[in-house]
């Protein structure tokens, strides 16, 4: 059999050095005693896909005993890679979907950090795809698989991840070049060497610790209930779900009112806990699946965006630190945050006090001067002291917030919304964990939320002309095509297959 080259595939997003790796290797390999080539594919923009460098390299003995220089391939082909380098979790799950990594030769590295797709992010329901499920495919179809976070190890050493997956590829061992002969080939570069050599090190340390298990960043259902809380309200809050629902739900239903007080306060957690007792109650003995779902739905739909919500999260010293994080500002600089805000007139209306909002959605003079000052947003600098203390008094009107016509708009449309899940559990259960569900399609500010909030009552509508005779199946398709298009089209289709339209 004929000497083959060793064939690396490298799946990297723009900007995370994929083509500086190559290139790595590419020096690696010519410095000490082989050919080396590289080619690569970019991938579609906005992230949809990753661009695919290939690396062949052939040792220069063997050539010059046959007296000839090799031919090296441009391309990776299906069952014939020996190392896939994949700098996040999804482009591993594409090498193995494209047949490059097979269990007979390939080591497979990859980071296990997402960054998700464009349809995961703009999916109206969880579009994201199951990690776990990405990791158990990658272990299945490997010979060996080595993973780990490497974007956090890049972050940690203040390098990139193109120098974490260097790192890994030579602590796996499977190329003949020592670990001073990679580095040498960093130094060589001459270009951010120190954070590099950093990143390097750690990378090839973990390296070697793979054979995790493939829920390794799973954590346990009943992980954080035993912790005490320090706040009397808060912990009578906690006893209180302690003693009154089943085991099964408890983990839910604490990080509900964990939402809730962050949201509102402890009285808001204990209203929606006033609210999952009364079915519980009226279910009796039922399947927990329900009062589950229920408990999940209902302190998502309690916890509902209003600018109150949203000039809160805006100013938060988490998400100071989270932006200047991402965008690597140093210490001595100055970082300007710009926000894009356009608040409707309607989303103004529901901020104030029920009897003064509602006064103002009838069309008078003020109605129509208000609504010429909104056709336009604005930029506000929450960096600023201005912009800040403009969201900061928007932020203090929670206080008022179970006065404001949104609050009233939403508790009566969650208490209808309940109404409707236990009426359905007194027919079928399935029926009504479906219902529950429905909640998914009412989420987002302003038009987002009007979308699905139309798509959500159409869906309801349905429910009610059917009664009995709607089948579980049919009221999970009918929230996926909603969920699958915010323009209500697919819905429309659906509810036409099924005459319910």
């Amino acid at each position: 059999m004929k000497a083959q080259p060793i064939k690396i595939a490298i799946l990297a997003m723009g900007g995370e050095g994929g083509g500086v790796l190559a290139d790595w290797i590419v020096d690696l390999g010519e410095h000490n005693g082989y050919y080396a080539q590289t080619t690569s594919v970019p991938g579609v923009a906005q992230r949809t896909g990753a661009t695919i460098y290939y690396v062949e390299l052939f040792p220069r003995e063997l050539a010059d005993r046959a007296g000839r220089a090799p031919v090296l391939a441009l391309m990776p082909l299906p069952g014939d890679v020996d190392v896939v380098l994949a700098s996040e979790l999804m482009e591993a799950g594409r090498a193995v979907q494209r047949g490059l990594v097979t269990p007979d030769r390939t080591t497979l590295v990859a980071s296990t950090h997402r960054v998700y797709s464009i349809a995961e992010k703009t999916a109206m329901g969880d579009g994201r795809v199951d990690s776990d499920a990405l990791v158990a495919n990658a272990r299945k179809a490997a010979k060996r698989f080595v993973r780990f976070d490497m974007a956090q190890a890049a972050e940690a050493s203040g390098s990139v991840i193109s120098a974490v997956l260097f790192g890994a590829l030579a602590g796996t061992g499977v190329l003949a070049f020592s670990r001073e002969q990679f580095e040498a080939t960093i130094e060589r570069g001459g270009v951010g060497v120190k954070p590099s050599l950093q990143a390097f090190g750690a990378a090839y340390l973990k390296a070697n610790d793979v054979e995790q298990p493939v829920g390794d960043t799973e954590t346990s259902a009943t992980a954080g209930i035993e912790a005490k809380p320090r706040d009397a309200k808060v912990a009578a809050l906690v006893e209180r779900v302690r003693g009154q629902f089943p085991a099964a739900v408890q983990q839910v239903v604490i990080e509900g009112v964990r939402r809730l007080i962050d949201y509102q306060d402890p009285d808001y957690a204990a209203l929606y806990l006033g609210r999952l007792a009364e079915l519980q109650h009226a279910l009796g003995q039922q399947d927990t699946t329900l009062v589950r779902e229920t408990a999940r739905h209902l302190a998502l739909w309690m916890s509902y965006e209003d600018t109150i919500r949203v000039a809160d999260l805006k100013i938060r010293g988490s998400r100071f630190e989270r932006v200047r994080s991402e965008v690597r500002a140093q210490a001595d600089q100055l970082l300007a945050i710009n926000e894009f805000m356009h608040p409707r007139l309607e989303e103004i209306c529901e901020t104030l006090p029920a009897s003064l909002g509602n006064w103002l959605m009838r069309p008078h003079w003020v109605h129509r001067l208000v609504r010429r000052f909104t056709r336009e947003g604005r930029v506000v600098t929450t960096s600023s002291l201005r912009g800040y203390l403009m969201l900061y008094a928007v932020s203090r009107m929670r206080g008022w917030r179970r006065a404001t016509l949104r609050y009233q708009v939403e508790d009566a449309r969650i208490e209808h919304w309940l109404s409707q899940v236990l009426d359905a559990a007194q027919r079928n259960t399935a029926l009504a964990v479906e219902v529950a569900q429905c909640q998914r399609l009412v989420k987002g500010y302003s038009d987002t939320h009007a979308r699905g909030l139309a798509n959500y009552e159409k869906v309801m509508a349905a429910v009610a002309r059917a009664g009995a005779l709607l089948a579980p199946a049919t009221l999970r398709e009918l929230r996926e095509a909603a969920l699958a298009d915010e323009h209500g089209k697919k819905l429309q289709e659906a509810l036409g297959r099924h005459a319910l339209a």
